[in-house]
């Protein structure tokens, strides 16, 4: 498999070729929230042929500290040898994987997953478990914000940082998993939080959400009140829209800018220079924090390790609705997800790095929501975004979102793309790209569709992969257009 690196806001490979990935989560919450650390992965029980036949090429896979780290400085080498024989799987068909060291309320301790319990420091106070929506400790949940609060101070125990703990361990892993072909990268925390001060951006929040729906103008106060009191209460929202998102998210904020400044952008330093120390191979993922999520801006900047800018590493937004996690995702909205994802834009072209979207997406029952998907893999792909979409479940494969989510897209092009879309209703395919030598690798082209007709200057050969295809094509330097035509 090609070593992956950057340039620009790029992917390349060895060959100097583009890379376009698509992909999926694998990370078993379930177990991880349970804090059990005797679980490890199954690589015979995932469908790595059929996932690669898809057209995915990348995974997310997760894992959490408690996991890794059951008792200070006592490494769960069993575990990482189960993830190496996952890596192992994707090797031999092609698929990369990105290590996601996952938390989600810092840790088991306080009713979510990450953190193992000696490193979970709440001091007076004592965890409540969530009664409404699994992220209500995030909003007035003092034990949660006081855990944030001191493994962002890096408390010490034992004499050790929190901190220095976290970094230690990743550079156990990085030492362990370093040469490993399919190793795409570290993601070294998933949806930070700041800790304490996430009650005051909550705040914030709510009174900026109270104040514009009750001044602006463009609400419709009666009809959202009517819908609200009716049978479809989602529909209240629909009125939420980019523009009024827009209004409601209060940004720039204070608590957020010192956050991602003077905390995590630190942390990531640090823990970047202990993997570094370890291999200079992989990717380093920059997440955004939690309230980024709904479009709070991001003031993340580039890592730096000993002052110099790390060369590889790359952007990693998340984003959903407000309707994910809820039967009423089919009221998922274009226009609010979208918003999000264009804010996110703005902190890409302020890094100017790459950007692989880590969570995307949500699941419901029936195919209402599936035009949702299908806008945002087009948005993605306007703004040559790789992504892995939440989550990969067992039976996944055989649901209706993965016809939508195995869809054409070029993996691999021999030059600096300037577009690619898929027309469902032409029934087409275009890439356009720069080329600026003749390279000895073809540009490839992932298609799940049998196809009618390749337009282009160059040779090209079609190659079956089980039930899809691969369209291999050589162009000559200069800008190239190749269009494919399905039946």
């Amino acid at each position: 498999m090609d070593k992956i690196t950057t340039k620009g806001r790029s992917f390349i490979d060895e060959h100097g070729r583009e890379r376009i990935f698509y992909g999926m989560n694998v990370c078993d919450k379930e177990h991880f929230g349970t804090g059990k650390t005797d679980y490890a992965y199954a690589p015979e029980e995932f469908p790595f042929e059929k996932f690669a036949e898809l057209g995915f090429n990348i995974i997310r896979l997760g894992f959490t500290w408690s996991v890794i780290e059951p008792q200070p400085r006592v490494y769960n080498n069993k575990f990482l040898t189960s993830v190496e024989r996952f890596l192992d799987k994707c090797e031999e068909y092609g698929i990369y994987a990105y290590l996601d060291m996952h938390q989600d309320l810092y840790s088991h301790h306080c009713f979510g997953d990450g953190a193992p319990r000696w490193a979970t420091l709440t001091d007076p106070y004592v965890p409540f478990m969530p009664k409404f929506v699994w992220a209500e400790p995030y909003f007035f949940g003092r034990a949660c914000h006081k855990a944030f609060d001191n493994f962002w101070d890096n408390k010490k125990v034992n004499g050790i940082g929190l901190q220095d703990y976290f970094a230690d361990a990743w550079k156990h892993i990085a030492n362990r998993l370093k040469d490993h072909p399919a190793l795409f990268g570290f993601d070294l925390l998933n949806e930070p939080f700041p800790g304490s001060s996430g009650m005051k951006v909550t705040k914030k929040v709510v009174s900026q959400v109270v104040s514009v729906t009750l001044k602006d103008k463009r609400i419709k106060k009666s009809e959202m009140i009517s819908e609200a009191l009716g049978k479809e209460k989602p529909r209240a929202l629909d009125q939420y829209t980019a523009e009024i998102m827009a209004e409601l998210i209060p940004g720039p904020v204070k608590e957020i800018q010192e956050f991602d400044t003077q905390k995590y952008m630190p942390f990531l330093n640090k823990t970047a220079k202990a993997i570094r120390e370890a291999t200079d191979n992989g990717i380093i993922f920059i997440e955004n924090c939690y309230f980024s999520n709904i479009g709070m801006p991001c003031s993340n900047t580039p890592i730096t390790i000993d002052g110099k800018q790390e060369p590889n590493q790359c952007f990693s937004p998340h984003a959903y609705d407000i309707m994910v996690d809820t039967p009423a995702y089919k009221y998922a909205s274009n226009s609010r997800v979208g918003y999000l994802f264009d804010e996110h834009r703005k902190t890409q072209e302020r890094m100017d790095i790459p950007v692989l979207v880590g969570e995307w997406g949500g699941n419901a029952e029936g195919t209402e929501w599936l035009p949702h998907v299908e806008f945002l893999l087009q948005k993605f792909d306007d703004y040559k975004w790789s992504h892995t979409y939440w989550a990969y479940y067992d039976g996944i494969l055989e649901k209706p979102v993965t016809p939508v989510l195995s869809r054409p897209y070029p993996k691999a092009v021999t030059g600096v793309i300037d577009s690619y879309k898929l027309d469902k209703d032409a029934k087409t395919f275009t890439l356009k790209f720069t080329q600026d030598k003749a390279y000895k690798v073809p540009t490839v082209i992932y298609s799940p569709y049998e196809c009618v007709s390749v337009q282009t200057d160059g040779k090209y050969e079609i190659k079956e992969i089980g039930n899809a295809y691969e369209i291999l094509v050589t162009t000559k330097k200069g800008e190239n257009t190749i269009t494919i035509e399905y039946k």
